[in-house]
Order: structure tokens, then C-alpha cells, then sequence
């Protein structure tokens, strides 16, 4: 059985797995769960309250095949930050692709012209999902106006930050204290899901376990294809192990990301003097198969077939 859902997030080939649950895209993990326990037992065959044998087989599709993949997939801290990263960068495209003007469902087109986002957002939401499973006919259908929902909303939020204006500064500072306190320290910056890929593959080169440490950095490329540092590693590895060929390529796709990438330049030496090396041998050992010429006569060198 398959569930055909094309709206929203759903239509930029990536699977809204906040709209499967019915939750909105803030929503923390006592909710996800809360959500989530209450759908499986509603869809689950020893206590769905649906009657037929095909309603409760298309409860148990629906619950196999998207629910607790959705749970999953929210409930996992790792899983959670790369779908997020993926559902920002979606939000992003949408805008790029003016998606708002394509928009379908009213609730979506009166959230794209509403005044406060978050409340219309939510309350929106809550129509929607308190709907969503009632019927599992309109299942499809409800989940695609969430997806599309949350894509308005992603696209909407993006776009107010960016033109949010700062306030103008008083024009006479106040007095300064006589012990002023010590400056707050520094926020911990955010971790991207890319440095515990690069950090793992790192550890895994200098146990010499360059296979591992090449599927580490093919997840990391797979969020951030373009990402230097990954490039610059993916490349040394493979100088390691004497391939140049693909060596070359991720070297020259770090600089391309940042010519000035120090790692990926000295790569960049290190493949240059083998290749001159491997060309030097090459012609070397064509002189040796000549032979050396005297008086017309050729010593040494291999014999003519």
C-alpha cells in the first residue's frame, strides 16, 4: 500500500516527519512522545477502535511505515540534529523556489498572511492534528496541509528574522560603576552535526583505519557537500594509500571550497612530488630499455622482437 503525500516539505523530496506526527516543528520530546503514543494506540490492531479487516490492515501499514519511523527519527539525539540541519536547508529552498505562490490549503495561505506567525502557526496545528487520524481516508490528505503548513511557517520565520531592524542607542551612556563586574563569559558555540563525523573519521586515520574513516566522512559530505575540511581529510587518506586519482579530486575540492585550506595545500604538495616521482621513474627506466650507444653499437637495454 502506498501513501501518496505531496505537499509541502513532501514535494521537495524530503520526508516531514513532524507532519506524519502531527506536532509542530518546535515541539520538544515529552510532546513528540505524548503525540506518538497516542496515534499507536489508536492505530494498533489490538486496540484500534476501526472494524473491518482492511481498515485495521491500513492502520497497521500506517503505523509500520510512517509513525514509528517518525518517532524514531525524532527521538534519537543524533538522528534528530542531522534532520533538523536538513529541515532548515529545505525551509531555505522553499524560499528560493517562491513555493508560497504554489500554496494549496487555506490554512497555509492564511499563515502566509498572517500578522503573528507563531499564534496562527499553532492554532492551525492544533485544527489540523486533532483531525489528522480521525478518519484514515483523509489521513494522506491532512498530513499533506501540515507538511505544508510547516513549510509556510519555516519560510515565514526565516524571512522576519532577516529583516528584523535594531533599536538606535541612547545618545548619553550611562554612568560606568566604579568595580565594574567581569565580562560574561563566552557562549559555547553550537556543534554542527559535521564535527562529530570529522572528528571520529580523524581518530579512525590515526589508527590507520582509513576504510571507517571514509564512511564517516561520505555521512559528513552527504549534509555539507561542499565541506572543506571533509574534502581536505577524504584526500589525505586516499594519498595514504597511494590513489592518487581520488586523492586529486577531494583536494581539489577542498580548495575549491577555500583556497587557502593549509591541510588541504600540503596534500596538495605531497601528491605533486609523487607524481613527479612516479614521472622521473617512468623515464628512467626508458633510458635503461635503450641501452647506451658506442661507436654505433647499442650495449644493454632489452631486445628488439
Amino acid at each position: 500500500m502506498s501513501f501518496n503525500i505531496n505537499q509541502g516539505l513532501f514535494q521537495l523530496d524530503f520526508t516531514d516527519f513532524h507532519a506524519i506526527l502531527g506536532v509542530p516543528l518546535q515541539a520538544d520530546s515529552r510532546q513528540i512522545r505524548k503525540r506518538y503514543m497516542r496515534i499507536a494506540k489508536n492505530l494498533h490492531p489490538d486496540s484500534s477502535s476501526t472494524g473491518t479487516p482492511e481498515e485495521k490492515q491500513q492502520a497497521s501499514q500506517i503505523l509500520s511505515k510512517l509513525v514509528n519511523p517518525a518517532y524514531e527519527k525524532l527521538s534519537q539525539e543524533k538522528e534528530y540534529k542531522e534532520y533538523m540541519v536538513m529541515l532548515r536547508l529545505k525551509g531555505q529552498q522553499a524560499t528560493q523556489q517562491n513555493r508560497g505562490e504554489t500554496l494549496q490549503s487555506e490554512a497555509a495561505k492564511k499563515l502566509a498572511q498572517a500578522k503573528d506567525v507563531e499564534v496562527e502557526y499553532k492554532k492551525a496545528m492544533e485544527d489540523l492534528a486533532t483531525q489528522q487520524y480521525q478518519s484514515l481516508d483523509d489521513f494522506s490528505k491532512i498530513t499533506g496541509e501540515i507538511s505544508e503548513l510547516n513549510m509556510v511557517y519555516l519560510m515565514q520565520v526565516g524571512s522576519s528574522g532577516a529583516k528584523a531592524a535594531s533599536q538606535p542607542k541612547a545618545a548619553t551612556p550611562p554612568p560606568k560603576p566604579e568595580n565594574p563586574p567581569p565580562p560574561p563569559a563566552p557562549k559555547p558555540e553550537k556543534k554542527s552535526p559535521i564535527d562529530g563525523y570529522y572528528g571520529r573519521a580523524k581518530e579512525l586515520v590515526e589508527k590507520g583505519n582509513f576504510p571507517k574513516a571514509i564512511l564517516e566522512l561520505r555521512d559528513a559530505l552527504k549534509l555539507e557537500p561542499t565541506n572543506s575540511d571533509c574534502h581536505s581529510l577524504m584526500g589525505l587518506i586516499y594519498l595514504k594509500q597511494r590513489q592518487k586519482t581520488m586523492a586529486k579530486v577531494h583536494i581539489n575540492k577542498a580548495l575549491e571550497g577555500d583556497p587557502k585550506h593549509a591541510e588541504a595545500l600540503e596534500s596538495q604538495k605531497k601528491l605533486e612530488a609523487l607524481m613527479k616521482k612516479r614521472t622521473d621513474a617512468g623515464k628512467t627506466d626508458q633510458k635503461a630499455s635503450q641501452g647506451i650507444k658506442i661507436f654505433g653499437i647499442t650495449i644493454g637495454g632489452g631486445k628488439k622482437k
